[in-house]
């Protein structure tokens, strides 16, 4: 006669279990462990910030709750930042940006049109003087 093996061997096995098994790799065991406790968090993030911002109906008889979402807003876009999306503003539909091409453009029009002051040895004396005034310009920084 042939032994039946119990079917509640095969029922009282969890998702754990049944991923333990499937992967014999440690570190993709914590890949995967790792990646759930990412997707928990950011589904509770998300759940905390949409009662933040929704007035939920009377019938359910949750009171409202003040509170400032500033915290759970930065654990949701660092979790999402995990899984590689960006939460930001695009400045163009097609690019990330200004380009470094760009940027040196600007750089270079703000050069010819501007004036670099350095300043290299202390006490400095900033004044306000009337360019007009003769006696005003040839003053050194102790007055005389």
């Amino acid at each position: 006669m042939e032994e039946k093996k119990p079917i509640e061997d095969k029922k009282k096995k969890g998702l754990l279990t049944k991923i333990k098994e499937g992967i014999d790799d440690k570190e993709e065991q914590l890949l995967i462990l790792s990646t759930f406790v990412r997707l928990g968090i950011l589904i509770w993030s998300g759940g905390i910030l949409t009662l933040a911002y929704v007035k939920l109906p009377p019938a359910l008889a949750i009171p409202d709750q003040d509170i400032d979402p500033t915290f759970i807003a930065s654990v949701f876009t660092g979790v999402l930042a995990t899984f590689g999306v960006q939460a930001g503003k695009k400045a163009t539909a097609a690019g990330s940006g200004i380009t470094k091409i760009q940027m040196e453009e600007v750089l270079e029009k703000v050069n010819k049109n501007s004036q670099v002051i350095r300043v290299e040895h202390a006490p400095l004396v900033i004044s306000a003087i009337d360019p007009k005034d003769v006696n005003t310009t040839n003053k050194d920084s102790s007055g005389t």
